[in-house]
């Protein structure tokens, strides 16, 4: 007599069978590394509330880059800080900028080797900390895509191969599509900041990169975190205007996002794991609240289900080394 089974035989699932046996796996070359590059530093800067993260300098970030190639990962993201800081946020498109610098020098050294995609935003540049220029306490959404499309062509001048707005400026993947077009580059591509919500997991970057608004906050031209169907809806505007990629920042808290997203469109989809997503998982560990290797990378293995082609993550390096079983150089 025979017996319908109502579920699957169990197995015994040694580390083998369960690499064998994954429904998702990570690649380095699923991540793409931030880094921040600080302009007239003599000397890398550690930042504390990112562990094993500085403020670069151009020579500090090219050994960065040699240890990001070795591991395989295919892109970093750069953050400049300047200087000096302004109302219009002037620092964002110099040609000697800390981005446009680091640009150049990342690409004479690793040519196709390493892409470097270059974060487009005002808020690390402007002396208000606001990702636009202000006219009162208010951002100026149209002043503020000149800003951008300065930015755009500055960048790709120096070299990037993805120009990624974050600002959340109506219009923006538009007015930087065109701009690069005009002026020959054709072949950049944008991945753009499409459903970048409004969180309270920004803390630690903005302390890194010395971003925090002077006043009032960004909730005016972030997203709102409880609407799925206007991210949504910002995704595809995105898409219409250029985007060759969409993200959707934070990736931890907004997995049903993601996978919305990956579900309906036909572009690659980057989750972007941020500073605060991080700064938690160091800090339970640090603890003993938590295994740090293990919930690193269950953090990650499910920003992948949910569907993002590109993770963008802090700790891209460490999860490449917890998989191959690396020690930390």
């Amino acid at each position: 007599m025979s017996f319908p089974r109502s579920r699957p035989r169990r197995l015994r699932r040694t580390p083998v069978l369960r690499r064998a046996l994954a429904e998702t796996t990570l690649a380095s070359s699923d991540f793409i590394l931030p880094l921040f590059v600080a302009q007239g530093r003599p000397a890398p800067v550690p930042i504390p509330s990112l562990p094993g993260h500085q403020q670069h300098t151009i020579e500090s970030v090219l050994r960065e880059c040699e240890g990001v190639v070795a591991l395989g990962i295919p892109m970093v993201l750069l953050f400049g800080l300047p200087t000096n800081k302004d109302e219009q946020g002037s620092g964002a498109w110099a040609d000697g900028g800390a981005v446009q610098r680091a640009t150049a020098a990342i690409k004479d050294r690793f040519g196709e080797e390493l892409m470097v995609v270059t974060d487009l935003c005002l808020c690390e540049y402007t002396s208000h900390g606001h990702c636009g220029i202000l006219r009162g306490l208010d951002v100026d959404n149209d002043a503020t895509l000149e800003a951008y499309r300065e930015t755009a062509l500055s960048q790709a001048r120096a070299g990037a191969d993805i120009i990624a707005p974050s600002g959340m400026m109506d219009g923006q993947v538009g007015v930087i599509r065109e701009a690069l077009d005009g002026e020959g580059f054709s072949s950049t591509a944008i991945l753009a900041y499409s459903a970048k919500m409004a969180s309270a997991f920004y803390g630690p970057f903005r302390e890194a990169a010395g971003s925090a608004p002077a006043f009032g906050d960004r909730r005016g031209y972030q997203m709102d975190g409880a609407n799925l169907k206007e991210a949504l809806r910002e995704v595809r505007l995105d898409i219409a205007e250029g985007a060759d990629m969409v993200m959707v920042k934070p990736a931890g808290p907004y997995l049903d996002v993601i996978a919305r997203v990956a579900a309906e469109v036909d572009v690659p989809v980057a989750a972007y794991q941020v500073s605060g997503e991080m700064a938690m998982i160091k800090a339970a560990a640090e603890k003993g609240w938590l295994d740090h290797d293990s919930a690193v990378m269950e953090s990650l293995v499910a920003i992948r289900r949910a569907g993002a082609k590109l993770l963008i993550s802090y700790l891209a390096k460490e999860a490449i080394r917890i998989q191959q079983g690396l020690r930390e150089a």
